[in-house]
C-alpha cells in the first residue's frame, strides 16, 4: 500500500488513520513522516481555532506579533514564511475583524507599521492553549524522556540542514579558479555539490 493511500477521508470529510498505518509505510522517508506529522497538527489547530472563528493564516500573524509588534509588514512576512502579496490580504483582513492597526511612523512615513489592538492582544489568552493542547494530544501516550530526545533530534536536524544550505551557497558563489576561457567560447558550468532531493 502506497502512503498516499494510507490516509482516507470519513463520511464527514474528515482524515482518519486505518490501523495499518504503521505497516503501510514502515520504512518512509523522514522528509514525508514530518510533513505528515506537520499537516496533522496543522489540521488539529485549524479545527479548535475555527470554533473561535479564527483562521489559521490570521494565527501565524497573530502569534508573531503576539511576540514582537510594531514591525513591518515585510518583516511580519519574512518571519511568517509567506509572500509579502499574501500578507498585505491578511493583513487588511485582520484590520477589518479588529486585531490590529496599521499606522506609519514620524520617523519613517514611507513604511507602514503593525500594531496589535487590544482584541487582538486579548486572543492571545483564548487561543495559545489551543496550540498547546493539540501539542498534548501529539505527544499523548509517548514518555517524556521520548519527547525530550525527539526535540533534540528535531533541533538537530534542523542545524544539519541549515549548514547543508549554507555550505551550498558558499559553493556556488565561489569563482572558478584556474580557468580561463578563450575568446568566442561559452563559459564552462561550475561543478557544485551534489543536492540531496527530498521528495
Amino acid at each position: 500500500m502506497k502512503k498516499t493511500e494510507a490516509l482516507s477521508a470519513g463520511e464527514d470529510g474528515a482524515q482518519t488513520v486505518p490501523c495499518d498505518w504503521r505497516e503501510a509505510i514502515p520504512n518512509d522517508r523522514l522528509a514525508h513522516l514530518i510533513k505528515e506529522v506537520w499537516r496533522g497538527l496543522v489540521r488539529a489547530l485549524q479545527m479548535r481555532l475555527a470554533d473561535h472563528g479564527v483562521s489559521f493564516g490570521h494565527w501565524l500573524f497573530l502569534r508573531i506579533l503576539w511576540e514582537r509588534e510594531g514591525i513591518t509588514q515585510r518583516e511580519l512576512s519574512a518571519e511568517a514564511g509567506v509572500m509579502e502579496p499574501t500578507t498585505f490580504q491578511a493583513i487588511k483582513t485582520m484590520e477589518e475583524l479588529g486585531y490590529i492597526t496599521r499606522r506609519r511612523l514620524p520617523d519613517s512615513k514611507k513604511k507602514v507599521y503593525v500594531f496589535l489592538t487590544p482584541r487582538g492582544r486579548a486572543l492571545k489568552e483564548v487561543l495559545v492553549p489551543l496550540a498547546e493542547e493539540v501539542n498534548a494530544v501529539a505527544v499523548r501516550s509517548i514518555a517524556g524522556r521520548d519527547v525530550s530526545a525527539l526535540r533534540g533530534l528535531l533541533l538537530t536536524m534542523i542545524e544539519n540542514l541549515a549548514e547543508d544550505e549554507a555550505e551550498g551557497r558558499t559553493v556556488r558563489q565561489k569563482p572558478a579558479s584556474g580557468f580561463r576561457r578563450k575568446p568566442g567560447t561559452s563559459p564552462r558550468p561550475q561543478r557544485t555539490r551534489q543536492s540531496v532531493a527530498i521528495r
